[in-house]
């Protein structure tokens, strides 16, 4: 009896193992369909924090820091230190080559393709810190020293000739600068051109070089040595860019609306809401970006009026 029992209870156990099988096998399918109709980094893991070494972008880096350093000594081996190029001078453009070192060579760049506010972080880091201390360390004046000397002469005369300096005259006039500038700022926050950048390298990198090149151009209006009638014109340059990137950091940041579906996943492993990670970027566009432009501008109106100040009160001759 014992034995028929257990031969009777066999299919029985088989049969529970086979339906244990199968409900495991099913719930594994159905675990991988889900996971395959996930968007890209939903339920996975944070990336780690790496830097990020990109060789186009470490040979320009070193390339540039190496030739200014060459073409400051040379300058201070010729007129002295401190002389040509002012130390206050090269201390701006090796702050701004730190900032962009920070930008796209720290974890800062990896975390941008997670986190939509790292992303804008970046992106000011590169247009409203970088770009203005670049500009005050004039990489140009420094740049054309570290030519063999043989060089420096016909580049001098390339730059006098009459087509050259009406290229240049136009190119960093404060109406065009302000255009690109401003051109580059809302076209590449298009969502559609914005997750194009996302999901392609190339794409990525040609936002990255437009807004730091049109921020340079735009800067160099501002605090680049331009002719003093075009002052006033820098000024108005910088107040309708405060209001028309604050509107723009604005609409992200109040916006009930997601404009980023790439970011609808990867901010979670974060453990943040999209709609939030939206709203930190906006706000890191509106407001400390906004406090930089005002700053510079009213430094520039104080500058104007201490000029005209001594000029006023001079009694007549």
């Amino acid at each position: 009896m014992h034995g028929l029992t257990r031969t009777a209870r066999a299919p029985a156990r088989r049969r529970r193992t086979c339906g244990r099988t199968i409900a495991c096998a099913a719930a594994a399918f159905a675990w991988a369909q889900g996971e395959a109709h996930l968007p890209a980094g939903a339920g996975r893991t944070a990336p780690t924090f790496a830097w990020s070494f990109e060789p186009w972008i470490l040979v320009l880096l070193a390339a540039s820091m190496a030739l200014y350093a060459l073409g400051a000594a040379r300058l201070w081996r010729r007129a002295g230190a401190g002389r040509g190029l002012g130390t206050a001078a090269v201390a701006a453009w090796t702050t701004g080559w730190a900032t962009l070192v920070g930008a796209l060579v720290s974890p800062l760049d990896p975390l941008g393709e997670s986190l939509f506010s790292a992303h804008m972080l970046q992106h000011e880091l590169l247009m409203v810190v970088a770009a203005p201390l670049l500009v005050l360390g004039r990489p140009l004046a420094a740049w054309t020293w570290a030519l063999p000397a043989a060089w420096r002469p016909r580049v001098g005369a390339a730059t006098r000739r009459p087509g050259w300096r009406r290229f240049w005259g136009r190119l960093t006039h404060p109406l065009t600068a302000w255009g690109l500038h401003a051109l580059a700022l809302w076209g590449w926050h298009l969502p559609w051109l914005f997750e194009a950048a996302l999901d392609h390298p190339v794409v990525h990198a040609l936002q990255h070089a437009s807004f730091l090149g049109t921020a340079l151009l735009f800067w160099w209006t501002t605090l680049g040595g331009q002719r003093r009638p075009l002052r006033g014109a820098a000024i108005a340059s910088l107040f309708t860019t405060m209001l028309h990137t604050g509107a723009l950091g604005a609409l992200m940041t109040l916006s009930p609306l997601l404009w980023y579906g790439h970011y609808a996943a990867t901010s979670a492993a974060y453990g943040m809401d999209p709609l939030a990670d939206q709203q930190l970027g906006g706000l890191i566009m509106w407001i400390p970006a906004s406090v930089a432009y005002l700053a510079v501008g009213l430094a520039l109106v104080a500058r104007a009026l201490s000029v005209r100040a001594p000029a006023a009160s001079a009694p007549p001759c």
